[in-house]
């Protein structure tokens, strides 16, 4: 398989560590925006200090940064084949009425504006060669997210902008595709809720398969899917 050059988003978190050691694992350059550098070292420790992965900090939810990060990410890399949009956050436990006010402004911003700002900033590169993007939803924007509405409206928001995404590339040999996990298995969602039942979940490992299939030339006939994982 051609080596590519990737950029992912959310990197240091639990699902973006995983997607980081696939792609390494296949052969792929990768870059990963950051806002803590410990957690990019823990990362690049992880990788076994992979000449192969590049970091840079930057706020990927502001235009102008994630603009600066990714005309940066893709010099190091040399070409920009694929983009996994992981970067994500949850806020909830509460009716909408009890709800920070705050807290809505926070979900659009962590999910959405997050995705917007990256994929704005990549498509100009990945227009040269073609390419990949994922994007990450969640059952909650299915369901309804009821206790946590700031969040189920943002990841909803990312399926159509994701979709409108792929209607407008469809032709230029972009493709854009989302997939929508049930609860991942984290230490974090497993400290948060230690008596659910962990059954459904869904461990990071198992969702990097997935993400990196998207990425790669083998899904080259998918485009536009919202996939549950």
């Amino acid at each position: 398989m051609t080596t590519q050059g990737a950029i992912v988003t959310g990197g240091t978190g639990a699902l973006g560590r995983a997607v980081v050691a696939h792609l390494l694992a296949r052969g792929d350059r990768v870059a990963v925006p950051y806002r803590s550098a410990p957690g990019f070292e823990a990362l690049r420790a992880a990788a076994g200090g992979s000449a192969a992965l590049w970091g840079a900090e930057a706020d990927i939810a502001d235009i102008d940064s994630a603009r600066r990060f990714v005309d940066a990410a893709a010099a190091w890399l040399g070409r920009l084949d694929a983009v996994a949009c992981l970067a994500g956050g949850f806020k909830g436990g509460a009716t909408l009425e009890a709800t920070p006010a705050s807290d809505w402004d926070a979900m659009l911003r962590v999910n959405l504006a997050s995705v917007h700002a990256t994929c704005r900033a990549a498509l100009p590169h990945l227009l040269k060669e073609g390419g990949s993007v994922v994007t990450v939803s969640s059952r909650a924007a299915d369901t309804g997210g009821a206790g946590a509405a700031a969040y189920a409206a943002s990841k909803a928001a990312v399926v159509a902008l994701t979709r409108a995404l792929c209607l407008e590339n469809v032709d230029r040999g972009v493709r854009f595709n989302t997939i929508s996990p049930s609860i991942i298995d984290t230490d974090a969602n497993r400290h948060a809720m230690p008596k659910a039942d962990r059954s459904q979940w869904t461990s990071p490992e198992d969702i990097a398969k997935v993400v990196a299939f998207l990425l790669s030339p083998a899904s080259a006939t998918i485009t536009g899917a919202v996939i549950p994982v």
